[in-house]
């Protein structure tokens, strides 16, 4: 079932989300009579409704304050910033919101010098960041001045024809505007002066980057008008077998394959007939983990990851069972769902198993992966070919179930039952309910419950499984979002 947003009289796109013209009213009814006002109830529809978001990267040499930047965008501290180059590491998404627009901020905060030298390193950073970005903030050190490694940025960022905001950072007062003004000579227009660590000027920028961002990003989820392939991306730690893998299910050899852990460096789209159909196949397999970069790399690969994650609508996560389930797979894991495109596990090199490892691999999938139980596994050797014929059946259920709407008739008369059923528990001698709800959006799910009171996260999370029961979503997230009413607003 694929709902797509339907198209008002004018041409126009609706702002209520995936609801209908008649499905809208009626909810706004229901609404009124639980006493919930309009705008409130229509902000949360288009929050929830608002479908892949315009993704904004933050790109620059090492310790111009990118991360200080980021931190400041999206109004918290959870950037790691240290006064030396190359800190920033696994997590470099986040959503941010500016003059009540909503988008994705990617940090690309540097990491240790690698041994092919500063500039490549940075270029490389920036080159996987801009990859995936509808537009790009450009962070220069306005007390430096530009430096060979900016200008090399710079011929990057031209080729790459997407829109650039120039940020001056580090322009404290009215004294650092004139080393900001000198910036000009890089050719990138108006450069911005901006304090990060103190918030001067970041209000003008934000303003300037709201025009260059578009409403919606440029990639089209569900396959273009003309039947685009869908597309999947390949995610793992490095030397799991993303690369075997793309070229078991090619039917031949498009990408090398090493022991060496890493040996693909530039994400490799191919066009694979697989299962009767084409899809797009995008190998992110890490980049090499050379001596003193091995922090780089993790960062490297997380980059790369996000990237690619950004251009698909489903990751299939490879997992090595030859080994124990670490941190980084679940990492990985965790970005993949994060990012709310469908998932399925694929558990490679299967064929290596003896019954004892076997054993030990079930009990750490019961523990580790108890929050993504709800994903397609898929046992599977990219060195053999073995059950890679399941991989399809499992992408086209994930897919399915990424793009299912629930219509919000069925959804109320569930959650009726839920609240019958199972109430929430008495919390301060108050028992909040769930009054009604919708689904706004797909590509994820996403669901706006609309409650008496604060729902606790443990009920919460009963709710998500009991709708993934009775309706599937089998290989997709789920997201919920609550509205609690007002205590002004009194049921009529």
């Amino acid at each position: 079932m694929n709902d797509q947003m339907h198209p008002a009289g004018d041409g126009t796109e609706h702002v209520h989300g995936e609801l209908g013209d008649a499905e809208f009213a009626e909810f706004m009814e229901l609404a009124a009579e639980e006493g919930f006002d309009q705008e409130e109830v229509e902000g949360a529809l288009g929050e929830a409704g608002h479908g892949p978001l315009p993704v904004l990267a933050v790109v620059g040499r090492p310790n111009v304050g990118k991360s200080t930047l980021v931190n400041r965008i999206i109004g918290r501290r959870e950037a790691v910033v240290e006064d030396r180059p190359g800190v920033t590491r696994d997590r470099v998404t986040y959503e941010a919101e500016w003059a009540g627009r909503r988008f994705k901020v990617v940090d690309t905060g540097g990491w240790e010098q690698d041994v092919l030298g500063i500039d490549a390193s940075v270029a490389a950073q920036a080159e996987f960041a801009v990859e995936a970005a509808d537009a790009v903030v450009f962070v220069v050190d306005a007390m430096v001045g530009a430096t060979d490694t900016d200008e090399a940025v710079v011929k990057l960022l031209r080729r790459a024809g997407k829109p650039v905001v120039l940020c001056a950072n580090k322009v404290d007062g009215p004294s650092g505007e004139a080393d900001a003004a000198y910036l000009w000579s890089l050719g990138l227009g108006e450069p911005y002066p901006v304090s990060a660590l103190h918030g001067r000027g970041t209000g003008d920028m934000l303003d300037e980057v709201l025009k260059v961002l578009p409403d919606a990003p440029r990639q089209t989820f569900g396959g273009t008008p003309l039947g685009g392939p869908r597309r999947v991306a390949l995610i793992g730690r490095p030397n799991v077998g993303k690369s075997s893998l793309l070229n078991k299910v090619a039917g031949e050899e498009r990408v090398v394959v090493n022991e060496q852990a890493g040996t693909t460096r530039d994400p490799v789209d191919e066009l694979i007939e697989l299962g009767g159909k084409t899809w797009k196949f995008v190998d992110t397999a890490g980049i090499r983990r050379r001596v003193h970069m091995t922090e780089g790399a993790d960062y490297y690969a997380s980059l790369r990851t996000a990237a690619a994650l950004e251009k698909a609508e489903v990751a299939v996560v490879l997992i090595d069972v030859s080994e124990s389930i670490s941190v980084q797979d679940l990492r990985i894991i965790t970005m993949a769902v994060d990012s709310g495109r469908a998932v399925v596990l694929a558990y490679n090199k299967w064929d290596t198993l003896d019954e004892e490892r076997r054993y030990y691999l079930e009990r750490e999938i019961e523990q580790e992966l108890v929050q993504v139980r709800w994903a397609p596994r898929v046992n599977v050797s990219a060195r053999t070919g073995r059950h890679m014929e399941k991989l399809v059946p499992a992408i086209e259920t994930a897919l399915e179930s990424w793009e299912t709407r629930v219509p919000t008739g069925k959804l109320n008369a569930f959650l009726g039952e839920i609240v019958a059923s199972h109430p929430h528990p008495v919390r301060g001698g108050k028992q909040p309910r769930i009054l009604f709800g919708t689904q706004a959006g797909t590509k994820p799910p996403r669901f706006v419950l609309f409650a008496s009171g604060f729902l606790e996260a443990g009920y919460r999370r009963f709710v998500e499984r009991r709708l993934r029961e009775e309706f599937g979503f089998e290989g997709t997230p789920v997201q919920i979002s609550v509205r609690v009413r007002e205590k002004r607003g009194r049921k009529k």
